[in-house]
């Protein structure tokens, strides 16, 4: 039990720390982003594009089956390898930037 303990605490300070970066990020570029990580909960980042606050997404770090941590979309799709916060906030921004009327 006490292994299984530690795995999930250093399994969810990995989730945080790129979940962190990732805010950092998308915080550059204009988004607003939180960390969410209420108790016995998946730590999670709340991203609102501030221009329409409408456009916002729950986004997920997770090690996936292939032994990378990925940053993962609510609906269980990949965005982008954690280590790749560039291609990650890029592609973030690009879904929830808000699209002038009549364009």
């Amino acid at each position: 039990m006490v292994i299984a303990v530690e795995a999930k605490r250093t399994r969810d300070q990995a989730q945080t720390v790129y979940l962190e970066k990732l805010a950092e990020e998308l915080t550059h570029r204009g988004l607003e982003a939180w960390l969410m990580a209420p108790p016995g909960r998946v730590p999670s980042l709340y991203v609102v594009n501030p221009a329409a606050r409408a456009l916002e997404e729950n986004v997920y770090a997770g090690c996936g089956k292939d032994g990378l941590w990925w940053f993962w979309w609510s609906w269980a799709e990949r965005i982008a390898v954690a280590d790749d916060l560039d291609l990650a906030a890029a592609t973030i921004a690009r879904v929830l930037a808000s699209v002038p009327r009549g364009e």
